[in-house]
């Protein structure tokens, strides 16, 4: 996997640099968004907890993907400025469903109530 990074800009207001980049997968499929954050995070020397990527898309008949990544500046931020999806989406956060399904059993459902007979 060659990773290319094509843009690099500063946004100190979101205390974090956002990345345009190119991953080259010649022979191969679409890299995993995992395998791409941590050969991101090496290239740009940024601790993977604090990459994010954003989007990561691929192009038919082509084997590059383009995608876009912020490197915080803190973890703090990371939970503060990102929206839940998109933590999820980058192995940060579980999914509310699964917490709840994993940690308590299933509720049962409350028995339907005694029809009355007609006098």
């Amino acid at each position: 996997m060659d990773i290319k990074v094509i843009s690099e800009k500063q946004n100190p207001l979101l205390g974090r640099k956002e990345y345009i980049f190119e991953v080259g997968h010649a022979g191969a499929a679409t890299p995993r968004r995992d395998d791409v954050r941590k050969a991101l995070a090496e290239v740009l020397k940024v601790p993977k907890d604090r990459l994010i990527l954003e989007w990561l898309r691929a192009r038919f008949g082509v084997q590059r993907s383009r995608g876009s990544a912020h490197a915080y500046d803190s973890k703090d931020l990371v939970n503060k400025v990102v929206r839940e999806h998109i933590l999820i989406r980058n192995g940060l956060k579980e999914k509310p469903g699964k917490a709840a399904a994993a940690g308590a059993p299933a509720a049962e459902a409350p028995a339907p109530a005694a029809a009355k007979p007609k006098a």
